[in-house]
């Protein structure tokens, strides 16, 4: 049988790619069983793991929760384990970017909420159809989906079910980057090597502090930074040299 969500690793990136191509991407509780496992191992090598990148394989990101596996009946090991795993991939310490091709409704909306960053290609699709099947949601959409776009977005996206193309959701503040599909791919390794040329210890401590003060008023989210911070990483030192040494070299 083949995995439902597959790991790729290549130099301190991991890329998890949704592996139900002939079916959307649709999400089900075997594929949730098995991104929770590559998540729960991920959280533990922050040593050999620096970025994650979150995608779906074929013509999209994921067309959202399996409808046939819902009138079906198929549960989940406990209750509210899909919103669990969401929340342990948006937890996790390394930075998270969801790549978005192709459909990202509902479901997959509330996956693709869970990245730090979220990336979209030209064809991107975004929509919450919660209300277009009388569902609700339960794994995080009336939460984040109001923290990246504001109530009334957030409001007029779910009353309506309407779709979001790429270029609106970056109008919008949904996607924090949106380019052509041809460029889609070369875009995401620069990003990537981007963020990992920089200190991953920095990374982890930056996204612990913003996620700790999300809900606080900005004196409480100050004085935290100011007495929760990590302060210098082990490879300041390291980096300060780098630097001028090649500044040296230059003059």
């Amino acid at each position: 049988m083949a995995e439902l969500v597959l790991r790729s690793d290549r130099d301190g990136l991991v890329t998890l790619t949704l592996n139900r191509p002939d079916k959307l991407n649709a999400l089900t509780v075997p594929l949730f069983i098995e991104l929770r496992a590559h998540v729960e191992a991920i959280a533990r090598q922050t040593d050999s793991v620096g970025l994650v990148i979150v995608r779906g394989a074929g013509r999209c990101f994921s067309a959202g929760n399996d409808l046939t596996a819902i009138a079906g009946g198929v549960e989940a090991p406990t209750p509210g384990y899909q919103s669990e795993t969401i929340e342990r991939l948006a937890n996790l310490p390394q930075p998270v970017i969801s790549a978005v091709h192709g459909h990202c409704y509902t479901g997959g909306l509330e996956l693709a909420l869970a990245g730090d960053l979220i990336v979209a290609a030209h064809s991107a699709r975004f929509a919450d159809t919660h209300g277009k099947w009388a569902l609700t949601p339960r794994w995080g959409m009336s939460q984040r989906l109001p923290r990246r776009v504001g109530r009334s977005r957030a409001s007029l996206m779910s009353f309506t079910a309407r779709t979001i193309t790429g270029e609106q959701a970056l109008a919008m503040g949904l996607a924090d980057e949106c380019v052509p599909d041809e460029d889609f791919e070369q875009h995401l390794q620069s990003l990537a090597a981007e963020i990992l040329a920089n200190s991953w210890f920095s990374h982890r401590a930056s996204k612990r502090l913003m996620r700790e003060t999300e809900s606080l008023p900005l004196a409480a989210g100050l004085a935290h930074e100011s007495h929760r911070s990590e302060g210098r990483g082990p490879d300041m030192q390291q980096r300060i040299a780098a630097f001028t040494a090649k500044a040296g070299k230059r003059s």
